[in-house]
């Protein structure tokens, strides 16, 4: 046997017993009904449904014809007028009806990731810090507002295949470039700009917020004033407990923001180098209103709230939650929720963020939260019909 020959085959031999690299994210759905979503009917549907009347509200603001979610998912802003209309005439405090009114204008499907159906689902919530308007004392670090150079571009908007996608960077010389890095930042690139909107007295403190998005800063004078998301340096998000992880610093499956945070506080002199390994930085500005608005511009609602990947999932529409969580009485967590908001670490077809709310207890809910589930889908019902009718 000639040795060329020999090495084909061996070549050949390891490419078929090679692994197959897994197929690419899709949305798949499958219709089911009410009575297959586990523990549908001990849910408080009152609380879901006084989250999706916010999101009726912004879809209330669109054009009749504006598709809602990639492709369309969920019907045209128009399909989701009587539906909404509905919800405005029932009374959210009586969970009985309101979910009667679930029923009777949604159908439910089953998500999956091609044939992958479970998925993990995390949870974050509203920070508080101790902050100043001006450098002093202990407020040394800087929390930043957005760049007037810094620009954000819906790739939706050039191709409907990246629908739900964005980038971010900085024009130069006519071409757009990446921005600057958290560690790059921290060493002063957008220094000497008067971009600093809160300075706060703990850097970690400042680093888990841009995580959450939103924030309270708990001012000298006993006032607070209250931070939101207003961009991104458009670089990967990198999940710091994953590293600690992976160098054997935290087991995988105690890895939580409360383990990171310990961490964090027994490695002082590791600190800062760790937190700059995630290259993603955020930006606020200033709020006023009730509580911190989710991506689609509506108030969060606390345990009802769920950040998910818009490339895969329409915003303002219901999901129904079935979950392993440990925290929960009987060790799992269902309950209806509206996707309401995304973030840079939520990505895929089977993925959710839950927002817990404010306060300590929210913190520690969040914190802890890392479940492993499923999710289903409510459709109003003339866009079930349609989609049910095609599959």
């Amino acid at each position: 046997m000639r040795p060329g020959f020999v090495w084909l085959l061996a070549a050949l031999l390891a490419a078929s017993c090679a692994p197959k690299a897994p197929p690419p994210d899709r949305l798949t759905l499958a219709a089911t009904d009410f009575d297959h979503l586990a523990g549908w009917r001990a849910d408080t549907a009152g609380a879901a449904l006084a989250a999706l009347r916010k999101s009726c509200d912004a879809f209330a603001k669109q054009a009749a014809e504006t598709p809602i979610g990639p492709g369309g998912l969920a019907g045209t802003a128009g399909e989701w007028r009587a539906p909404c209309g509905a919800a405005a005439a029932v009374d959210a405090g009586d969970d009985a009806a309101a979910r009667s009114f679930f029923e009777s204008e949604f159908r439910p499907f089953k998500l999956a990731n091609n044939e992958e159906a479970t998925g993990l689902f995390t949870g974050y919530y509203e920070a508080e810090l101790r902050g100043s308007r001006r450098r002093e004392g202990a407020f040394a670090t800087p929390l930043l507002k957005r760049p007037p150079d810094l620009v954000m571009v819906e790739l939706g908007l050039f191709r409907p295949a990246w629908r739900g996608e964005r980038i971010a960077g900085r024009v130069e010389a006519g071409q757009l470039k990446p921005y600057a890095s958290r560690a790059e930042i921290e060493r002063g690139a957008l220094a000497q700009r008067n971009l600093e909107l809160f300075w706060v007295d703990d850097p970690v403190d400042a680093f888990f917020v841009q995580i959450q998005g939103s924030g309270r800063i708990r001012l000298p004078d006993g006032a607070t004033a209250r931070i939101g998301y207003d961009g991104q340096n458009g670089q990967a998000y990198v999940p710091i407990g994953r590293l600690l992880a992976e160098r054997g610093e935290v087991p995988r499956d105690a890895v939580s923001m409360q383990t990171i945070r310990g961490w964090l506080a027994a490695h002082p002199d590791k600190a800062a180098a760790l937190m700059n390994e995630n290259p993603s930085y955020v930006f606020f500005r200033e709020m006023s209103g009730d509580g911190p608005l989710g991506a689609q511009g509506v108030v969060l609602t606390a345990g009802r709230s769920l950040a998910v990947d818009r490339a895969f999932l329409p915003l303002g529409v219901p999901l129904w939650l079935d979950l392993e969580d440990p925290a929960e009485g009987n060790g799992r967590l269902r309950r209806l929720v509206v996707a309401q908001d995304t973030g840079g670490a939520i990505r895929g077809p089977v993925r959710g963020d839950l927002f817990w709310g404010f306060g300590p207890q929210a913190a520690e809910r969040a914190g802890m939260m890392k479940d492993r589930g499923t999710y289903y889908l409510l459709l109003p019902r003339d866009v079930a019909a349609r989609r049910t009718a095609t599959s």
